[in-house]
């Protein structure tokens, strides 16, 4: 395992930081200075700030009802950043994000190494979403939105959407491009006024108030678990393709390849005309003599 991974999973601080506290020279590894990249066993002892430290003791997932004006990031410098409107005691992130002007369900966890798998596009997670916008929704609206919608240069996935009311509709989505409702529905003339997540993959925002969160339940999380257990990392192995299968069939004696048959016809032609030109050089030259 990589040193900057080894800290980052005891909730000390990301990867990122990791690598800045080891170019700093606080990161010994057996009593030694550390350097990027270098790898360690669970065995290594390692320090920071003269420190040991030690994996986390347990994992923490948090759904959080995300109220408008919070920025889902671990940025300090950020105001109105998730992590300090939570405050929460040890260290967590995380997992996606919702705008900055929307509200709804979000989770975070210190638990880095489901946080792609859930996140990747290609493990096709749904994500469920309330949205309000600000004229009547029509049959072709909602037709054209579940067909997928030209935005960011492509065209977005296939996805449910049904009218809820005159202004409301529901849309469960695949993928997480950025501000993709509110392009979606901006390509159609729409603009979003209220945009709230209730669900992701199995976990629910239910009955969660706005600015409150809870801990997954033991059957929330088995079910999320359950899910990426074969979800890609992104890393997509190359298959050589098969070699086509020759015939185990022998040939008989008077088979003979067509390509044979045709170079020899060509030989055979090129001769004759060959032939034919010198004999007629030849009665051009006895005419003129």
């Amino acid at each position: 395992m990589r040193l900057n991974k080894a800290i980052s999973d005891t909730g000390l601080c990301s990867r990122r930081e990791a690598d800045a506290m080891i170019e700093q020279g606080r990161v010994f590894v057996n009593g030694k200075k550390a350097t990027i990249g270098v790898q360690v066993e669970s065995s290594d002892e390692i320090r920071v700030d003269g420190r040991i430290i030690k994996d986390r003791t347990q994992d923490i997932y948090i759904a959080l009802n995300k109220p408008v004006g919070i920025v889902s990031t671990t940025e300090n410098t950020t105001k109105d950043n998730i992590i300090d409107y939570l405050n929460f005691p040890k260290r967590i992130f995380p997992i996606g994000r919702l705008d900055k002007d929307s509200e709804g369900l979000i989770l975070l966890t210190n638990n880095g190494d489901i946080v792609n798998k859930i996140l990747r596009a290609g493990n096709e997670h749904e994500k469920e979403y309330i949205v309000t916008v600000n004229k009547p929704i029509s049959d072709e609206f909602v037709k054209s939105m579940s067909s997928g919608v030209p935005i960011l240069g492509q065209v977005t996935k296939k996805c449910f959407v049904k009218k809820e009311s005159e202004f409301v509709f529901r849309i469960i989505l695949i993928q997480g491009l950025n501000r993709q409702i509110r392009r979606m529905c901006e390509h159609f003339g729409y603009d979003v006024v209220r945009l709230q997540r209730i669900r992701i993959m199995n976990v629910d925002l239910g009955k969660l108030a706005v600015g409150d969160w809870r801990e997954l339940s033991d059957k929330e999380l088995k079910a999320i678990f359950d899910a990426i257990q074969d979800s890609s990392d992104g890393a997509e192995k190359k298959q050589s393709k098969p070699k086509p299968k020759q015939s185990s069939k022998p040939k008989r004696n008077n088979e003979k390849p067509a390509t044979g048959n045709s170079k020899k016809t060509f030989k055979s032609a090129g001769k004759e005309n060959q032939k034919q030109k010198r004999e007629k050089s030849s009665n051009r030259r006895g005419r003129g003599r």
